[in-house]
């Protein structure tokens, strides 16, 4: 699925608005995650906070009825790229951080997170910490084998 230029600017739109609800200022709101859902029968893209109280939604025309079996890989990288591009706009608002933006599915099953942020540090998708498992496994077997 190849977003249009209406997905792309729905989207933008729906982070915007996540952003304007929480406007920079001195006292930051506790919230810690900002929860995506995303319907594939529906197309409804819908923003919930920790509570589960709604902040936004819309929809995406392109997404209703999608029967693509890898929906949920495309959005992720369709949410990641927008909200990457809106960092500046993210990093500033009035949220304590570290917060996350997290991608869900309609049961509130986390698909991913999309972009994690920590003052100075981002961190943008998972693939971060890819072959880690496998790296400290590895080293583990090494430290033990070696002669004490």
């Amino acid at each position: 699925m190849k977003p249009t230029e209406q997905t792309l600017q729905q989207i933008s739109r729906a982070l915007k608005k996540i952003a304007q609800k929480f406007p920079p200022h001195d006292e930051p709101s506790l919230l810690t995650d900002i929860h995506l859902r995303v319907s594939q029968d529906s197309g409804e893209l819908v923003a919930f906070d920790d509570e589960d109280q709604e902040i936004t939604r819309c929809v995406i025309e392109q997404w209703i009825d999608n029967k693509e079996e890898n929906f949920y890989t495309q959005v992720t990288n369709l949410l990641r790229n927008e909200t990457k591009k809106m960092g500046d706009t993210i990093d500033s608002m009035g949220i304590m951080k570290p917060f996350c933006f997290v991608l869900e599915d309609e049961d509130k099953t986390t698909v991913s997170d999309l972009y994690l942020a920590d003052d100075d540090t981002v961190i943008i998708g998972d693939d971060l910490m890819k072959g880690l498992d496998k790296d400290l496994d590895s080293f583990f077997e090494k430290l033990m084998s070696e002669p004490s």
